[in-house]
């Protein structure tokens, strides 16, 4: 990213300035008042205009860091989907490679020390929001198109998988992080087999019974409308 624009070529607003500023900071400072300080400092920023685009401060920064990813993630799968380079993947092998290219664009020790702060009782909401939305910018780029309960299913068993790699990886000192890839096809492979499972329950008479009965109810659950990444809504009728 150059001063006149950034990655999508429009110009860097003065929160992506300060984000940017921030990073080098984090390593030693860690995601805190003193990062914010220093960044603003170094952007040329006012510490009042600071304030305003990060109210609460260091935890503000950290996820603006976080949502950048997820969106740099996003950029870069549209782009090898438009080449082709997606065709001859099956759809786990897809997934896959949507969580790692989020990992390999990241900074394992800007990851680290969010982890720390997310980590803190008073940030532990954020740092599960944060998760989840990785996993809803995962599976928006694959083109998913549900608006029912399983929405919600599928970002939450990607927001397991996601948060245990993420941890793997932060722990992994193997070349290229091939020990995380390998953890990484081994959690997705789970996660098919389960998926396998669970669709043969719901194909026989015992599941059908279950889906018409206590399921029946939370068929009704659609995903959310307006944009918003969290809790869907139930219409009288379904709709």
């Amino acid at each position: 990213m150059t001063e006149e624009t950034d990655a999508r070529g429009t110009a860097p607003t003065a929160a992506d300035r300060l984000l940017e500023a921030a990073l080098i900071h984090v390593p030693f400072d860690g995601w805190s008042t003193a990062t914010l300080q220093a960044a603003a400092q170094d952007a040329d920023i006012s510490p009042e205009l600071a304030k305003a685009l990060f109210p609460r401060g260091a935890v503000d920064l950290a996820l603006a860091y976080h949502r950048a990813g997820d969106a740099e993630m996003a950029r870069l799968f549209a782009a090898e989907a438009a080449e082709g380079a997606h065709d001859e993947l099956r759809y786990s092998e897809k997934v896959a490679r949507a969580i790692r290219l989020r990992l390999e664009i990241a900074d394992k020790e800007l990851v680290r020390r969010g982890a720390a702060l997310f980590a803190l009782p008073q940030h532990t909401a954020d740092g599960a929001r944060a998760i989840w939305g990785s996993a809803d910018a995962i599976w928006t780029a694959l083109g998913d198109t549900s608006d029912d309960l399983n929405w919600y299913s599928k970002r939450a068993t990607l927001s397991g998988v996601y948060s245990s790699v993420v941890l793997y990886w932060l722990g992994d000192d193997s070349l290229d992080h091939q020990a995380t890839w390998d953890f990484l096809d081994r959690r997705i492979g789970d996660v098919m087999r389960f998926e396998k499972v669970k669709g043969r329950v719901m194909s026989s008479p015992l599941g059908r019974l279950i889906e018409k009965g206590p399921l029946g109810v939370v068929s009704r659950v659609k995903a959310p409308q307006g944009g918003s990444d969290l809790p869907g809504q139930a219409g009288p009728s379904g709709h």
